[in-house]
């Protein structure tokens, strides 16, 4: 600890980075009821907090080092951090990067002067191919997290805040992928103030930190969630791992929903928009105090980065009603008889603000209506739903169903009485050109396709929904052949929303 804390203080990190501002938020203070303070790492030259540490460990490089040059591999943040130093330092730099990179962070890679190498349809086959690289160019390779340099680089964040909060702290939020950042920033807080909560957060569907401190190992995650890709790690450092076993206080975890929110919560305080993975602290800041019923403290959240890639706003939109639960999503069976929309939307409706109604007719018994309400809170939430069965409505709760929320509130309409035996599927793929074609070839002839949906949503992977027809007697094959595609996949023959409207 000691020694970490001495890397800390005498980082080589001011020559690129700056000490960026501890900023009130003041709405959202008097919402939330606590002083609420973002530390702004979306205000460094690449946008991101990464640049601490990728300089600290480049500059500490003796000069034979330095003239083999670096490498590393990365789809983001770290990239731009190592190529932004190389620059600086006039060191060669290359960066692997995946070829599902977005356009827009090649670009700024290459800005700095890094040689950028596309490999794999994700971080893990880039990072091989960077490894064989090492082995044949013998360049330095710089780790995105697990490392002393690295981690002391970013550790300086909690140096800034120490001073520019005159100790005044109740709890500090950070955002949790490798574990770097929350591991210098524990370290320091924990020497210093160890009264300070440190608390990590991560996304429900990329919590490799919070299942390891659970399990007492690193625990690696068969998959990661792509929406924070700034944050989407497998398995935590060896290092950073054991530093936050014994000084991070807790983790929380968020889901999509919750971190849309927060970056429109951002936006209001600050008028900038932060990627994802920046406004994970936020989200956790914000479900602390909701469940903890904090009152009166002072709440630091880090804003890591701000990289967004601009398609993704229209996806981070639909999704922010949801996450500040302002909206409702139903499923609502009523008779399919002359006059019963009417008397549903006179009798349940009311004077709610509707955000979303889709209907279709589909039959002569009942009708099935995808029906969107605008809520200010939970506890309306419930309320209409017990009005709805009050009332003889039949009704499912969607507002939690991902199938819901992604597809089917697209495709209300689609049921077809000649589709026999359909199995439902949905799909993560690589996002890039020609990946739909490529992914359709995959699916080859063998089996007929008999529903289909994509939207683009602005993210390194596609999502597909598929329907399939399949002939007796043949789920064994199935199973096989949906294994043998590499992608992805989730049945939701069973779901609900599929039932009722597809």
């Amino acid at each position: 600890m000691q020694k970490m804390l001495k890397q800390i203080l005498t980082s080589k990190v001011y020559a690129v980075a700056i000490e960026t501002p501890l900023e009130e938020a003041v709405v959202l203070s008097e919402m939330l009821n606590n002083r609420v303070l973002l530390k702004r790492e979306d205000l460094q030259p690449v946008f991101s907090f990464k640049i601490r540490g990728a300089y600290n460990r480049i500059a500490h490089l003796t000069a034979a080092e330095r003239e083999k040059g670096v490498i590393t591999a990365s789809a983001g943040n770290h990239a731009q951090g190592v190529a932004f130093s190389g620059q600086k330092l006039g060191i060669e730099t290359i960066i692997v990067m995946p070829v599902t990179t977005p356009a827009i962070k090649v670009s700024a890679v290459k800005s700095y002067g890094a040689k950028v190498v596309l490999f794999g349809d994700n971080y893990s086959e880039a990072a091989e191919h960077c490894a064989y690289l090492v082995t044949q160019n013998g360049m330095v390779f710089i780790p995105p997290f697990d490392d002393n340099l690295v981690i002391a680089g970013q550790g300086t964040i909690a140096n800034e805040l120490l001073r520019q909060s005159s100790g005044n702290m109740d709890a500090v939020f950070i955002p949790v992928g490798g574990g770097g950042l929350i591991a210098g920033m524990a370290v320091f807080l924990k020497s210093l103030c160890p009264e300070v909560k440190v608390i990590g957060v991560e996304p429900v569907d990329s919590d490799a930190m919070a299942r390891s401190l659970e399990a007492g190992h690193r625990v690696k995650l068969d998959t990661v969630g792509i929406f924070a890709d700034g944050v989407a790690v497998r398995e935590v450092g060896r290092l950073t791992f054991d530093i936050c076993r014994k000084h991070v206080d807790e983790i929380i975890r968020v889901d999509v929903d919750e971190i849309c929110s927060s970056i429109k919560s951002v936006y209001q305080a600050t008028r900038s928009i932060v990627e994802p993975a920046g406004a994970l602290a936020l989200a956790g800041l914000k479900k602390y105090v909701n469940e903890r019923q904090v009152t009166g403290q002072t709440l630091i959240a880090i804003n890591s980065g701000a990289n967004m890639n601009f398609d993704r706003l229209r996806y981070v939109a639909e999704r922010t009603l949801i996450g500040e639960k302002q909206e409702a999503l139903f499923a609502v069976t009523i008779p399919e008889e002359p006059g019963a929309l009417y008397r549903f939307c006179r009798e349940v409706i009311g004077e709610r603000n509707i955000t979303e109604f889709n209907y279709r007719l589909s039959g002569r018994k009942a009708a099935y209506i995808f029906v969107g309400i605008a809520i200010n809170g939970d506890e309306q939430r419930l309320a209409f739903r017990e009005q709805l069965t009050e009332q003889g409505f039949d009704n499912v709760d969607l507002t939690d169903n991902e199938l819901a929320k992604t597809h089917v509130r697209y495709m209300v309409g689609g049921r077809s009485a000649d589709v026999r035996n359909e199995k439902l599927y949905r799909f993560w793929f690589p996002e890039r050109p020609g990946a739909l074609a490529r992914f359709l070839a995959t699916m080859g002839a063998d089996w007929n396709i008999s529903l289909f949906h994509y939207r683009i949503q602005g993210g390194d992977f596609g999502r597909v929904l598929i329907g399939l027809e399949l002939p007796s007697r043949q789920e064994a094959a199935l199973g096989g052949f949906l294994n043998s595609l590499g992608y992805r996949y989730v049945e939701e023959t069973e779901n609900a929303a599929y039932q009722m409207f597809l």
